[in-house]
């Protein structure tokens, strides 16, 4: 933007003076049972309902759920969830969380390649192994998407594309993982 002549150069520098660094949500997933309960109470009282109880199951579904929009996308799930509830209980749309995480893959010589599903049922006690078998899923999904687009990232015809992520973001997993794109050229 600054070489389009859009931003500033200087005003970043006023701007990143003292800058604070605040992890995104799935880094601090102690803070969203804080934050669901908080975002309910709100959306409750706006909606005039009454909802007294959050199951355990709802919750665990909440806190591993990876939340790639931050807080907002929390918040807008939560306001949503208030709205269906019919009950005093919490009863948000978990399954919308799975389904916009399905990816579809192009055919690769007459096979489809299987979608990996980010879908994380089975809530166990042990939120590191739940994190690592997310983190695996994560990972052979990139291996699948760069492989069945012949190793390219980017463009309409690219891993990026297919898996409805932007190319920074692809990169940045990648990085994450340690996989290399040429590898699947």
């Amino acid at each position: 933007m600054i070489a389009d002549r859009q931003f500033r150069s200087d005003l970043y520098y006023r701007l990143n003076v003292f800058p604070i660094r605040v992890p995104p949500l799935r880094e601090r997933k102690e803070d969203i049972p804080q934050l669901v309960s908080y975002f309910v109470q709100k959306f409750a009282r706006q909606m005039q309902k009454k909802i007294d109880s959050i199951p355990p199951l709802v919750m665990g579904g909440l806190t591993t759920w990876e939340w790639p929009g931050n807080i907002r996308e929390l918040e807008n799930f939560i306001e949503r969830a208030v709205i269906l509830t019919r009950g005093r209980s919490l009863e948000p749309p978990l399954g919308e969380l799975r389904k916009r995480n399905t990816v579809e893959l192009p055919q690769v010589a007459d096979r489809k390649v299987e979608p990996l599903v980010g879908e994380r049922t089975n809530l166990q006690n042990d939120k590191t192994s739940i994190a690592d078998d997310y983190g695996r899923k994560q990972r052979d999904e990139i291996i699948r998407a760069l492989a069945a687009c012949k190793g390219r990232v980017g463009g309409a015809d690219g891993a990026a594309a297919c898996l409805g992520v932007n190319r920074t973001t692809l990169l940045a997993r990648m990085k994450k993982f340690g996989i290399y794109a040429k590898q699947y050229a």
